[in-house]
């Protein structure tokens, strides 16, 4: 386990993940595994037992898995505060991005190049996350034969099911905490772990598009599991399928938007906002769709913080972090799929994956803009 040596202010923390909002590509596999390779390995801020537990709280509760495992990290030593500026801080930077690339899009009449530079740096991230997610694996999963078990299985149910199930989750929790614990181990008496979490939102009669969507993306944020990419369906089973606010290209677009800008995925809230409503559409999507995975992070925040550390507890967390990254690891060959359509995706891919195995101090930012770069050139040569 890495104990946390070096003290870090609040501002020092704030600096970074407003750098890993401005800078971190490839979603929640390359974010998660990004955190802690520089906050537990590199610069020994957080303890790897805090990291778990808010792994696992975010993979429990609903919401984008990398906002809110930051949200966490930002709490365990300042707190609320700390979780609120870490938020904002991690978020604020791909919402202004989304938001130029929305104004632009309406603007321009869609953006051609979009696609083109997709094609690279999609094929990049690929490469990216696959790396992340095996040193991430490398170092939470445990070297015994139920921990890999455990790993392959949620794995492999993601690859089939295309989907993180939150039952599986919670049921390698269950398993590995009777295995490595004693069930009757628990404290006699953890009050309410899990706060009261909004079960219905009031349906006030308006015509207001900015409520219907303030309605609308509070239950993307309260009601979807799993990390940013599971929220996609459900966008749109919405805006597409049921309300018809955008057409089935200018959602791909919104998707695009969302993977090629940093930042957490689910930002494509924003853009999807700004074609609907224009500026105050992008804020109050945004708003809607963070605010609860906000509260539902830093409500049971405490009694994680209380009661993780307790040995029952710990082998429940354990378990649920080793069924996370098989669903993370389970994801990339799903991402690899729909994205590396063809051999020069694959080369861009596999080429990635060489430099970033050799050259441990490569730059991602730089590899993502050469990708990008390539991306461009290769488009219009074919």
């Amino acid at each position: 386990m890495v104990i946390p040596t070096t003290a870090y202010t609040r501002r020092q923390l704030t600096v970074y993940f407003l750098k890993l909002g401005t800078f971190g590509f490839g979603g929640p596999p390359a974010l998660v595994s990004a955190m802690y390779r520089d906050l537990v390995q590199d610069r020994r801020w957080i303890d790897e037992t805090d990291y778990r537990e808010g792994v696992a709280l975010a993979q429990l509760a609903p919401g984008p898995l990398a906002a809110q495992l930051a949200i966490y990290l930002g709490y365990v030593h300042y707190g609320i505060l700390g979780a609120t500026i870490v938020g904002v801080a991690f978020v604020l930077p791909s919402f202004l991005m989304v938001l130029a690339l929305g104004w632009a899009y309406v603007h321009f009449g869609g953006l051609p190049w979009m696609q083109a530079m997709f094609y690279g740096v999609g094929s990049a991230v690929i490469g990216l996350i696959a790396i992340g997610t095996y040193k991430l694996a490398n170092k939470t999963v445990a070297k015994d034969g139920l921990s890999w078990g455990l790993f392959i299985v949620s794995a492999v149910t993601t690859v089939v099911m295309e989907s993180e199930l939150l039952w599986l989750v919670v049921g390698s929790g269950i398993l590995y905490w009777f295995v490595k614990a004693s069930p009757y181990s628990l404290p006699g008496r953890t009050g309410n772990v899990w706060a009261p979490v909004l079960t219905q939102v009031l349906a006030i009669p308006t015509d207001s598009i900015l409520w219907k969507l303030a309605i609308f993306f509070a239950k993307a944020g309260a009601f979807v599991f799993g990390s940013g990419l599971a929220i996609v369906p459900f966008l749109y089973g919405g805006v597409v399928k049921e309300y018809g606010w955008l057409t089935e290209q200018q959602f791909l677009d919104a998707v695009a938007v969302a993977m090629i800008t940093p930042g957490p995925v689910v930002i494509t809230v924003a853009f999807i906002g700004y074609l609907v409503a224009g500026f105050w559409g992008a804020v109050v999507a945004a708003l809607a769709t963070f605010l609860p995975c906000y509260l539902l992070t830093v409500l049971p925040a405490p009694y994680f913080k209380k009661y993780g550390k307790h040995p029952g507890i710990k082998a429940f967390v354990d378990g649920v972090t080793i069924a996370a990254v098989g669903a993370i690891a389970g994801a990339v060959v799903v991402l690899a799929r729909r994205q590396l359509i063809d051999l020069p995706a694959i080369g861009i891919a596999l080429v990635t994956i060489l430099l970033l195995y050799r050259f441990k101090k490569l730059p991602e930012l730089g590899v993502i803009a050469a990708a990008a770069i390539l991306g461009v050139l290769l488009r219009q040569a074919l």
